[in-house]
């Protein structure tokens, strides 16, 4: 099922002309799960997609079908040298439960080790219940943060 799924898909790295695209996703996705979107501290990222990833060294990169509907986003967001964040891991429902989200999970993981990081981050909320299954399965753990996002209640670490 993953197979034909990656067959109709294309992974690509963002640019600030996704920006509005991708926040409506953030938006939409958060709200089915009656989370807040933040724009002006959280996702404040989404404003210059290229300036807060791309040109710090991170990515960013967007999900989309062969018609270029968006299906889903991912940043690695650099916080030093050793460690960055995984942010906005979201995807629309309908592919969802295909296992794209564990390819895109490892794949991000891939390329953050290839940055040369050797922690990777995220904070998300309890109400995202395959999220979280999904970070503990891939080795996430628990970590205590001094500051989470506002709709965040958990925090995960994963040593790279």
């Amino acid at each position: 099922m993953l197979s034909e799924t990656l067959a109709l898909i294309t992974i690509r790295a963002a640019s600030n002309d996704d920006r509005e695209r991708v926040f409506a996703l953030v938006s939409s996705v958060l709200k089915e799960y009656g989370l807040e979107p933040d724009p002006e501290t959280t996702d404040s990222d989404l404003r210059d997609i290229e300036a807060n990833y791309l040109a710090r060294g991170g990515i960013f990169e967007i999900i989309e079908d062969h018609e270029e509907n968006l299906l889903g986003s991912i940043g690695i967001y650099p916080i030093d040298e050793t460690t960055c964040e995984l942010r906005k891991m979201y995807f629309v429902g309908r592919i969802r439960g295909l296992g794209l989200g564990k390819h895109i999970l490892q794949r991000a993981i891939d390329r953050a080790r290839e940055l040369g990081f050797k922690r990777m981050i995220l904070e998300t909320s309890s109400k995202l219940e395959a999220a979280n299954k999904l970070y503990f399965k891939f080795g996430f753990r628990p970590v205590t943060s001094d500051h989470l996002a506002s709709r965040a209640d958990r925090a995960y670490s994963l040593d790279l």
